[in-house]
């Protein structure tokens, strides 16, 4: 409301500064008509310095209001996330609390919990290493790690059921004992990031392909999902801090708009390339390559 007021103001402003600069253009034509030809090409000059600076100012504000949206959004998206496991934890505590249960119900919901705590975990990480990347205080530590076990591990972690039958959701095929140099916290959280996507944005029970192989020296990492797509128009943006794919009022899938801008801004700084294809029928492949 602030921001659509400031554009309002803005609006008034500069048709205000025309209308006064061209009143008194006239003015001086009639008071000096020898000059007339000097006042007209020097006025028509300042008009349009004037309108280059009023439009590249009205360009700065829409692109702050749309921040502005965003980061409403966001903070929206981050209440309701920190919200609904809490409320899991919170209910499946109370119930080990106030029920007589064997060891194997305990164990269950045990197990329960700790799949919210990782998740709240993964959130909060996410956004204190987004704020470091912002304020350019993360300064990517690199050693030597085995990949294979990396994405191997939070494939394990992260293979949580969708549908009754309990079926796995997420297929992978790791290539064994491949060796990359990087930051091993950072790259953790690329490799979540996107196969949490992969999982949030694909129908109950649709399988989730990952694959991490070397081919001709590079090492390359994908992500397949037979979910909704990314349209053509939203593959340069889903990279943008707070972006998220289609609109507020539409979107049912959760999500804070941080996850892709990490996984951009990591990988930019392991030198690496990330692209966004079309699956086929349905659904995306991202493809990380590690040169």
């Amino acid at each position: 409301m602030l921001m659509k007021k400031t554009l309002v103001i803005f609006y008034a402003i500069i048709i205000y500064a025309i209308a006064e600069l061209v009143w008194w253009g006239y003015m001086l034509v009639n008071l000096n008509p020898s000059r007339k030809g000097m006042i007209m090409g020097e006025g028509m000059m300042f008009i349009m310095v004037f309108l280059v600076g009023a439009y590249f100012l009205h360009k700065s504000l829409n692109k702050e209001a749309k921040l502005h949206e965003q980061k409403k959004n966001f903070l929206l998206s981050v209440t309701h996330e920190l919200k609904s496991p809490l409320a899991s934890i919170k209910i499946l505590l109370q119930t080990i609390q106030k029920r007589d249960l064997n060891r194997e119900q305990i164990l269950n919901f045990i197990d329960k919990s700790l799949l919210d705590v990782e998740r709240l975990d993964d959130m909060v990480e996410n956004m204190l290493l987004a704020a470091k990347i912002e304020n350019r205080s993360y300064s990517f530590p690199k050693a030597e790690f085995n990949l294979s076990v990396l994405v191997d591990s939070i494939v394990n972690r992260l293979q949580i059921s969708k549908c009754d039958c309990n079926q796995q959701i997420i297929s992978a095929e790791i290539e064994p004992n491949v060796k990359i140099t990087g930051d091993k916290f950072a790259l953790t959280s690329v490799v979540t990031n996107l196969i949490e996507n992969a999982v949030k944005y694909s129908s109950p029970c649709e399988t989730v392909f990952v694959k991490l192989f070397e081919k001709e020296g590079r090492i390359i990492f994908q992500v397949a999902d037979h979910g909704i797509g990314i349209a053509d128009t939203e593959k340069n943006r889903i990279f943008e801090r707070f972006y998220r794919v289609g609109s507020e009022d539409t979107r049912n899938t959760k999500g804070t708009g941080l996850g892709l801008y990490i996984v951009k801004e990591v990988l930019d700084k392991h030198q690496a390339s990330i692209k966004v294809k079309d699956n086929r029928p349905a659904g995306s492949i991202f493809e990380v390559v590690f040169a």
